[in-house]
């Protein structure tokens, strides 16, 4: 299943592009929704073709098992990532940036999600779990001005 979701960001491609290279920006907008917390040595930027792992926690709080996020394709118009965890062996997640002007981007996730007899399940929360991380995108973005 596919989960895909569109915003409007108050802020230009590059700086969107920016903070999407820091694990801080992810930890700050997937809360109170998930937690990412680094197994091991884990940079602090991401980039093409890197690995990282991470105790993944829904809601902050229940256990969801080891996260593992390659990165595939990390460039100004998106990044491509291949994750996964024990739950979810598939959660292929692609996020696509696209200048509308010099002071907004069209922010583009798409994911695809498969859980086996889970797949629902898990589909629903991201649906909620993709749009609370984009309306605090917006706020990070807005504060950020």
């Amino acid at each position: 299943m596919t989960v895909e979701r569109s915003s409007l960001f108050p802020a230009s491609r590059e700086t969107v592009f920016r903070k999407l290279q820091q694990l801080e920006t992810l930890q700050t907008i997937a809360k109170p929704y998930a937690s990412f917390e680094p197994i091991g040595k884990t940079a602090s930027i991401w980039a093409s073709g890197s690995t990282s792992s991470y105790r993944f926690r829904l809601f902050c709080v229940v256990p969801f098992g080891t996260h593992t996020i390659h990165i595939v394709r990390f460039d100004p118009d998106g990044i491509s990532s291949q994750e996964s965890n024990e739950h979810v062996p598939v959660w292929n997640h692609e996020i696509r940036l696209e200048a509308v002007d010099a002071k907004h981007t069209r922010y583009t996730d798409r994911v695809e999600i498969q859980a086996g007899w889970k797949t629902v399940l898990i589909w629903l929360w991201a649906n909620a779990f993709y749009a609370h991380r984009q309306r605090k995108w917006v706020r990070l973005l807005r504060n950020a001005t």
